[in-house]
Parts: structure tokens; C-alpha cells; sequence
């Protein structure tokens, strides 16, 4: 088996922990071709970025991409140096020894290929290949970084060009669970989820996975087992729908507390008004959620939409030409949507009528309400965030 795993910050922090890596990918040695990717040493890039913050207001994203890739090139290379000293044949690459390309987007960027020949080269010289994550080779031949939870996405993206036929993602947490363990404590560990399923949990607020790496999972169709790389029990496997014998009618509840609301009241009821409010905000790069619009009377009507609260000021700022269409734009960001998620709803009447009751039992009003085919998303107070996840985990028995 050609094998892609996959570990995070916490797993290289220390040496110690490293000599612990490269025991736990020893013994996935027999039989196996490995491929191994790499964080930086948990702690370091926050240190490199602050060392940045001190000397500029907004450094130079180049030279920052530059500093940034340093922290897994060390992790990369001692888990290499750590192999080696046990008598395994191990090589560290960096992004471009690698061939990992990307655009020329600093700090965020996509990649475009992988070419795997050097890599493959390497594997049939029986050579454990110890790639940095989080970093690649734009077209120009510059460093490039790809973004939080890059190293999840370059596991995922050589996963799928190498064709491997699991890609192992490791970190400090066991699996993936029906909703946040530190809310609800009879949380329980999922064995099996599907992509989108995880897609949708992870846009919402779920932290194991980013829905950039899920994304690119489903497109290559490259299983994902999330587990601890400091036990050994078992974790949850991240594949297609067809995998999973008994789909759960609600798998997972999700609690995203970065949104905030935006609501602009009186708005003139005309053509093309929505197109060029979210048109605004799309220039600005601003991520819109949950949109109602109420039903327009006087030739005026009401709309409201959810946007990350680290994008309202940007948000603001956009709507301040916006503000001669409305007669009020008001904000709170002391909201948060409370989301639950199964693909067995598609085949189950009564869902959502159960979270309405569950939620008005418990006095916990519901503000805006958003649908898909394996997703319920409700936006509500924060002050009532917490207690509506137990309250949903409990009313479809999760903890069961």
C-alpha cells in the first residue's frame, strides 16, 4: 500500500515527540511505501508571524511566505534526521523538491500540480519521503504558503496525485466527534463519516478538518482516517456515501460563533438590487452565509444575511455606499449558528420539526433558518450558543 500521513504541530513539538513520529511511522513500515508530511513545530509559525507583526504593520507577503516555510522545513528535515538515526532510509523535501506548484497568491494560495516523478523515483528506492507541508512553488519560482490548515491540503493534494490509497491525518485529536466534546460531554466518536458530511461540519465550525482538504478529498476520492498521534485508538475514516453502511439520520452538531448579522431594512424593492448589494461584498472578498429576505411591501422590503465577524468592519465599509438604498442597515455580532448534519435526512421526514421543538422547549429563539439536502443551519443568540448544541445532541439521541 502507498500510504500519505499526515502530522500536525502538536505531534512535532518537541524532539522528544518527533522520536515518537518516527517510531509511529516505523511501524507502518512493513508492506507499505510512505509518504510523509509535516507542520511546523507547534508554536513556531505564530512566532515567525509575530516577529513579522513587530518589524512591519503589513509585512511584505512574499518575504513573509519565505520566513513562513522555514518552520516546516525544520520539522521535515529532523523527523528525516530522526529516521535515518534508527537505521531507516528516510529523505526530507521541501515544497519545491517536491514539485508542488501553486499560483502566485502569498499567504493563501491554491495549488495548481504536483508532479510526483521525483517522489515516485524516491519510493522505489525504498526511500520514507518526508515532504514539508503548508508550502509549495508558484509558476515564478517563488516560496509560496498555502493558508491555515495548509499541511492537511498538502497531505490531501499528494494523496490524490500519488494515487495512495490512505491518507493518515494525525494530530491531538482521536477522530472526529458528534459535536465539540469540550460543550457537550457524551459527545460521541464517529467511525464513519462522508465527505460531505464532514464538508458541511467542518464549514461550520467543526476545527479537525478545513473544508479546503475535504473538498479536495471528495475530488480525488482519497479515504481520510483522522486519529491521535499520541494513542493508539481508533479514529474516524473520512470516505464516500456508498461506504457507510448505516447513515445516522443526524450525524453531528456544529457551533460557528465567528458570524455576525447584518440586516438592512427598508431596502427599495426593485430588479437587480440584490445583485448589486452582493456584488459589493463579493469584490470585497466577503464571505455572505445565511441570506432572508422578507416580502416587500410599499415598494420596499427587508434583508438579512450572516457574514465571518472577522469580515463585519470590512463589511461596513463596503455597505456605507450601499446605505442611500436603505432606510436602516443595522449589525450584531453577538449571534452564532448552531448547525446539525446528516446525510440521512434526505430520507427522513420531521427533522428540522424536531429541532424546531427542541430549541422553543428550551426558550432558545431562532432568528434566520437556512436548508440543504444534509444540512439544518440556525442562527441564534450567542449568549444561547452552548446550550442549544446540548440541547440538539440530546434530542437525536447522539450520545447513544
Amino acid at each position: 500500500m502507498l500510504i500519505v500521513q499526515k502530522y500536525g504541530g502538536t505531534s512535532m513539538g518537541s524532539t522528544e515527540r518527533i522520536k515518537n513520529v518516527a517510531t509511529r511511522v516505523s511501524k507502518s513500515l512493513p508492506n507499505n511505501q510512505l509518504v510523509i508530511v509535516v507542520s511546523a513545530m507547534s508554536g513556531v509559525t505564530d512566532e515567525i508571524l509575530n516577529y513579522a507583526n513587530d518589524l512591519a504593520l503589513l509585512p511584505n507577503e512574499r518575504d513573509l511566505d519565505m520566513a513562513l516555510s522555514s518552520g516546516e522545513q525544520i520539522s521535515a528535515a529532523l523527523l528525516s534526521i530522526a529516521l535515518n538515526a534508527m537505521g531507516y532510509k528516510a529523505i526530507a523535501l521541501n515544497g519545491r523538491q517536491a514539485r508542488i506548484l501553486t499560483d502566485s497568491n502569498h499567504t493563501k494560495a491554491r495549488i495548481q500540480s504536483i508532479d510526483t516523478s521525483y517522489i515516485i523515483n524516491l519510493l522505489q528506492q525504498n526511500y520514507i519521503v518526508v515532504v514539508t507541508g503548508f508550502q509549495g512553488l508558484s509558476n515564478e519560482g517563488e516560496i509560496t504558503t498555502l493558508g491555515r490548515g495548509g499541511s492537511d491540503l498538502s497531505a490531501v493534494a499528494l494523496a490524490g496525485a500519488l494515487h495512495a490509497d490512505l491518507c493518515e491525518i494525525y494530530s491531538d485529536v482521536d477522530g472526529i466527534y458528534t459535536t465539540d466534546p469540550r460543550i457537550e460531554s457524551k459527545a460521541k466518536k464517529i467511525d464513519r463519516i462522508s465527505y460531505d458530511e464532514m464538508l458541511e461540519l467542518a464549514s461550520m465550525g467543526a476545527k479537525v478538518l478545513l473544508n479546503r482538504s475535504v473538498e479536495l478529498a471528495k475530488k480525488w476520492n482519497v479515504p481520510i482516517y483522522a486519529k491521535s498521534s499520541f494513542s493508539n485508538d481508533s479514529g474516524t475514516l473520512i470516505t464516500t456515501e456508498d461506504n457507510i453502511m448505516e447513515k445516522p439520520i443526524v450525524s453531528g452538531i456544529a457551533l460557528d460563533k465567528n458570524q455576525a448579522r447584518v440586516s438592512l431594512i427598508g431596502i427599495k424593492d426593485k430588479p437587480g438590487i440584490a445583485a448589486e448589494l452582493f456584488s459589493k461584498l463579493s469584490n470585497a472578498n466577503i464571505n455572505v452565509d445565511m441570506i432572508v429576505q422578507t416580502i416587500g411591501r410599499d415598494s420596499k422590503t427587508n434583508l438579512d444575511f450572516t457574514v465571518p465577524k472577522n469580515e463585519l468592519e470590512k463589511a461596513k465599509i463596503t455597505l456605507e455606499e450601499f446605505k442611500i438604498n436603505a432606510d436602516i442597515i443595522d449589525y450584531d455580532d453577538a449571534v452564532a449558528i448552531v448547525s446539525i448534519v446528516g446525510v440521512g435526512m434526505k430520507s427522513h421526514s420531521g427533522v428540522a420539526a424536531k429541532a424546531f421543538e427542541a430549541m422553543a422547549n428550551d426558550n432558545i429563539n431562532i432568528r434566520m433558518i437556512s436548508t440543504s439536502e444534509i444540512k439544518i443551519s440556525m442562527l441564534i443568540d450567542l449568549k444561547y450558543a452552548e446550550l442549544s448544541v446540548r440541547t440538539l445532541h440530546a434530542a437525536y439521541h447522539l450520545d447513544k
